[in-house]
């Protein structure tokens, strides 16, 4: 999901995804504690402010975290990204007979005991009403994907639901009320059913689910309150109280986390980044997530259509430096969109290599450089982060220097990435290049991105990239469930993306977390820092 949609957004190896670094301590109090810690509350500072607490209609990052407080999906992912059953017993496969041999039926077996916070019994039913509350047209759910491939959904009793594909669909566990990059809570039935669209009901702003949490209150533009859940069917939650202060200015809550008055700043910006290092007293831990930031080319239209002009622009930026000057060590340089912790990265895919010489050379060849014609391209970038104008800037500088004029185009981000049917600029295929901010779930799906298919008003292929040999990898990589030849599937996937260059990845970014070092066992997975809330304490 690009930015604009699902996220307001890696990187080392399975075994060690957090980066963290500690800062010496304060003062503590009699119990060890710091002393301006509030023992078992938790007070979390966000810019971002949620436009919702329904599960299946948030947009951000923080709507997707928040709502996991309150409810609970059918399957997670551990910090180290490995698959952990929630609602499910446990997480079907094909050996244990919860999914058929040709892939096209999964079966997931409920935990037994399991209450909504008003006490009613969890059962099947909310999860197949939940399923089609998000194909139900009339609810503005940001992305169907992998769901559209179900047939129907079946409850043979209150205790197991399954899924009847039109045809296999191997990320299905980490797609389907799993880790995606849409993570879907389950809904309550009993409380939902009676209305024809979800879009505006009392429960956006005050959701009853299954989760560690209940909401107390939600006070507009001010902060949200969460009590403990204590017959959570997990076991009771270690911390009493949550409050999510809503704070839209990143530099106030900066000076409110150096004065301790919250205990957690939810994803920092690369800029915050540069300022909380110096800060004292907190802990610093830097989150990966499948995710990238690229230079897009438009491979359909303009002159970018033509792949030797995609390949020497490539080959002229310096992505280290870049990687270097901006991020502040916030992220890692990529060489493909599929970061270095997933099971799918290939180290070994050819890459098209910084070499300024080269591009030169290919530039003149095409009849444009120093002493030619200068080569025109339209640049547009979301406006509203100081990381993407410094970046815009200095590609702008070093392609200039092949006499290659870019020309800058800031954009807001509703305007970019608008739909189709609203015109948005990179939907409508208007630019030549872009800095394009993509989050994915745990899987290494990527076919909304690159298919053919999915080429707008049809899908996020917001590249316009098509390749009949990307095409027919993909087919393989969604259909099988023998990683091993989902995992040659995606390596050729990548070669194709490299060969054609239909962008230029730069980095894999990593969340920010800034917090009291007093918190303990925050241990956020690549999608989702909330998933384990259950563990914290104070």
């Amino acid at each position: 999901m690009t930015v604009g949609f699902r996220r307001a957004v890696a990187t080392i190896a399975l075994g060690a995804l957090g980066a963290c670094s500690a800062v010496p301590t304060g003062g503590s109090a009699a119990d060890g504690r710091h002393a301006w810690t509030i023992p078992d509350t938790l007070r979390v500072g966000t810019p971002v402010v949620p436009r919702t607490l329904n599960p299946i209609l948030g947009t951000q990052t923080i709507e997707s975290s928040l709502a996991r407080l309150t409810t609970d999906i059918l399957v997670s992912v551990d910090e180290h990204g490995a698959f952990v059953p929630m609602l499910a017993r446990e997480v079907p496969t094909q050996q244990n007979g919860d999914i058929s041999a040709d892939g096209r039926t999964i079966r997931y077996r409920l935990r037994s005991g399991v209450k909504w916070h008003d006490g009613v019994a969890f059962t099947s039913k909310d999860v197949k009403f939940t399923f089609d509350a998000i194909m139900n047209p009339k609810n503005d759910v940001v992305s169907r994907h992998g769901y559209d491939v179900v047939d129907r959904v079946t409850t043979p009793d209150d205790a197991t639901v399954v899924f009847h594909f039109k045809s296999a669909f191997s990320p299905a566990i980490a797609t389907i009320f799993g880790e995606s990059d849409s993570p879907y809570g389950i809904l309550p039935e009993h409380l939902l059913a009676k209305y024809p669209s979800l879009n505006d009901v009392p429960y956006n702003s005050a959701p009853v689910g299954t989760g560690p949490f209940k909401i107390v209150t939600w006070q507009r533009g001010d902060r949200i309150t969460y009590a403990r859940n204590d017959d959570y069917f997990l076991g009771k939650p270690k911390l009493k109280t949550i409050v999510v202060r809503l704070v839209p200015d990143e530099n106030t809550l900066i000076t409110q986390l150096r004065t301790h008055e919250i205990d957690w700043l939810f994803e920092g910006s690369v800029t915050a980044y540069h300022a909380i290092k110096a800060i004292p007293d907190i802990t610093i831990k830097l989150t990966p997530f499948n995710g990238f930031n690229s230079l897009m080319f438009n491979n359909a239209k303009g002159p970018l259509a033509d792949v030797r002009l995609r390949r020497a622009l490539v080959m002229a930026i310096d992505k280290k430096r870049l990687v270097d000057a901006i991020t502040f060590g916030t992220a890692v340089q990529a060489k493909e969109d599929l970061p270095s912790f997933l099971w799918a990265y290939d180290p070994n895919v050819p890459e098209i290599r910084y070499d300024p010489a080269g591009a030169k050379a290919q530039l003149a060849a095409l009849g444009y450089g120093p002493g030619k014609k200068a080569l025109d391209l339209n640049f547009v970038f979301e406006q509203s982060t100081v990381t993407n104008k410094t970046l815009a800037v200095q590609i702008q500088s070093i392609l200039h220097e092949l006499n290659v004029d870019v020309h800058l185009r800031p954009e807001l981000s509703s305007v970019i990435y608008g739909g189709y049917g609203a015109n948005g600029t990179l939907a409508r295929g208007n630019y030549d290049m872009a800095i394009y901010l993509w989050i994915a779930g745990i899987d290494p799906d990527n076919s909304a991105q690159f298919t053919c298919a999915n080429r707008p008003p049809a899908g996020f292929n917001h590249s316009y990239f098509c390749s009949k040999a990307m095409d027919a990898a993909q087919v393989v990589a969604l259909s099988s469930f023998d990683r091993a030849k989902r995992k040659a599937a995606y390596r050729t996937i990548e070669a194709s993306l490299a060969t054609d260059a239909a962008q230029d990845f730069l980095w894999w970014p990593r969340w920010t977390q800034a917090t009291n070092p007093d918190l303990k066992h925050f241990d956020p997975n690549p999608v989702v820092e909330t998933w384990d809330a259950r563990n914290w304490e104070i």
